[in-house]
């Protein structure tokens, strides 16, 4: 933020090139630990789908910029940033509850009212 160039991007990644199944796979077995179930359980609920013209089959964002020009390294592990993800949303499950309901309606939440 202090070191880049005004109106520069830059990319931020972890150098984590991973095919969209394999992360599916993963959100799975965390999703099993987490919740106490038999492991492999929710890999059962993949469903496989015709692409749609110009699918990627993984993303990868290049961070060598960022890298090379600020010195910018990932402080989290993949591996640690998506469970903690996982952890995150299971929660606070009643947030997602909100949003599949229609409840959510991209309020501000946790902004103090002047009084």
């Amino acid at each position: 933020l202090r070191q880049g160039m005004v109106g520069d991007s830059y990319n931020i990644g972890g150098g984590n090139a991973r095919t969209n199944l394999s992360l599916v796979e993963m959100i799975c077995e965390q999703i099993d630990q987490r919740c106490n179930q038999t492991i492999g359980a929710s890999r059962e609920l993949i469903e496989f789908v015709a692409d749609r013209p110009g699918h990627d089959r993984r993303y990868e964002v290049d961070y060598s910029k960022i890298k090379s020009q600020l010195g910018w390294e990932p402080k989290v592990r993949f591996e640690d940033g998506l469970r903690k993800t996982i952890n995150w949303y299971v929660a606070n499950r009643q947030w997602i509850l909100n949003i599949q309901s229609g409840d959510y309606r991209r309020e501000r939440l946790g902004i103090r009212s002047e009084a």
